[in-house]
């Protein structure tokens, strides 16, 4: 049985489908069966991440009627498989997100993980999104209006029955002023389960056609460990987590501030 999870953030920008994409890879490094879906029926990214420019069948066809989900799925990089959502803004508007719950309900003996790729905000999409998985990990960046949106993300989690178990801190540049992870657990009222510090390798996942996801092209990079040590403990295993060392001019700065 498929252990769902919503990957959501309730803000956009924080870096939720580069997780996605690069935190399937792990799992699946791990020899899970793994499958992503890209939600975001809107504004869909995922299947650039994997390449898969314009594919015949996507989450919009299958939300429309006209497609069963075994079609949609293709085969992504370390035997991930990935259901992509369509670019055509007409199809969207033709989808009925609430057909996603009973869809992916009837994969869950397939896979060990189905992570989903929730869109940002509380439309009607993304409730469809929580509600179709079992349990939300919820990402945010270091800043007030991040985590104030990812609260507000769990709540409504919570009300569509999908448990929260767990945050994940992404883009930390380790500077004066971020929110520490022990506050931002304080504030969700939920346990760290990764941090994963800024890394301009990511970008160029999306710079250049054809690019792999970090964790392929720089598994030695600080974001790609971090990914893999959240991989670890949703697995079940202790992994240690780690904050960035602030930086020797943010240190600097904050000698001047005091004097």
């Amino acid at each position: 049985m498929a252990r769902s999870i919503a990957i959501a953030s309730g803000k956009g920008g924080v870096g939720k489908t580069t997780i996605v994409a690069n935190l399937g890879i792990a799992l699946s490094m791990l020899n899970s069966k793994v499958l992503l879906v890209d939600a975001d029926v809107a504004m869909a990214n995922l299947s650039l991440i994997f390449n898969l420019h314009n594919p015949p069948i996507t989450l919009h066809e299958v939300l429309m009627g006209e497609a069963n989900i075994e079609d949609a799925i293709y085969a992504g990089p370390q035997n991930v498989e990935v259901v992509p959502s369509g670019l055509s803004l007409e199809s969207y508007r033709r989808t009925d997100p609430e057909r996603l719950k009973q869809v992916l309900g009837a994969l869950e003996e397939r896979y060990d993980y189905i992570l989903i790729d929730v869109p940002a905000g509380i439309e009607r999409t993304t409730l469809a999104s929580l509600s179709a998985a079992k349990q939300t990990l919820l990402v945010t960046t270091p800043d007030p209006p991040s985590v104030a949106d990812a609260l507000k993300t769990k709540m409504v989690a919570q009300r569509l029955m999908s448990k929260p178990f767990g945050f994940i801190v992404n883009m930390v540049y380790g500077e004066k002023g971020e929110l520490r992870k022990d506050r931002i657990s304080e504030m969700l009222e939920l346990p760290c389960y990764g941090i994963i510090p800024f890394d301009k390798e990511v970008r160029k996942t999306f710079i250049s056609r054809g690019t792999l996801p970090i964790i392929l092209r720089k598994p030695n990079s600080p974001a790609a460990k971090a990914v893999k040590v959240i991989a670890q403990k949703l697995g079940g295993k202790e992994a240690e987590i780690k904050e960035p060392k602030q930086s020797f001019f943010s240190k600097l700065f904050g000698i001047f501030k005091r004097k």
